[in-house]
């Protein structure tokens, strides 16, 4: 059943779930989009399900009164801090990616840096898309820049202000997605 969400800045229209709010009258408009009847201004802070459509927003609309915020359960979901490499980790696994794989040190920050060269734009760009989507799964995004042929990138994770597991294994995943020549 859709509503009109009207407390909210996007007054669209949004989904309900609730049997209760489900059983009340609608007034069709000649537009097609359904408008609740006033029942539903009465009863819209009491149901924890009136959940906003606009996709940027995506909040939940909650009972105002302190009667109703008994029956509300808040969900917390806390994220496991990333920790810098220690000086054993960064020997075990950061060492193969200086000596062997081409990636730099950079200066003033605890950060790696690597520029790949390619044959041409479309290889570049199909690089970058496919880092792009295991950066994305991996929840960790790489500073980079593309100029034609060559892309330049600088990993390091903001989270624990410097090198981290994520950065060695987004590099890790790059090396092996460049075009062997």
């Amino acid at each position: 059943m859709v509503f009109v969400c009207t407390p909210c800045p996007c007054f669209r229209m949004v989904s309900i779930n609730n049997s209760f709010l489900a059983g009340l009258r609608l007034s069709r408009l000649s537009a097609g989009r359904s408008l609740a009847v006033p029942a539903l201004s009465r009863t819209r802070w009491t149901n924890p399900n009136l959940i906003c459509a606009d996709s940027r927003s995506s909040q939940t609309h909650f009972p105002r009164t302190s009667a109703h915020r008994t029956f509300l359960t808040t969900t917390v979901i806390y994220r496991k801090m990333l920790a810098k490499l220690t000086d054993a980790e960064r020997a075990e696994k950061l060492k193969p990616l200086l000596d062997n794989a081409g990636w730099k040190l950079v200066e003033n920050r605890d950060a790696i840096y690597k520029e790949y060269l390619f044959a041409d734009f479309n290889q570049a760009w199909a690089f970058m898309s496919a880092v792009a989507l295991k950066a994305e799964q991996m929840n960790h995004h790489p500073e980079w820049f593309n100029v034609y042929n060559k892309v330049q990138v600088t990993l390091a994770t903001h989270d624990c202000g410097g090198l981290s597991e994520r950065d060695v294994r987004l590099a890790s995943f790059m090396d092996s997605k460049v075009p062997s020549k």
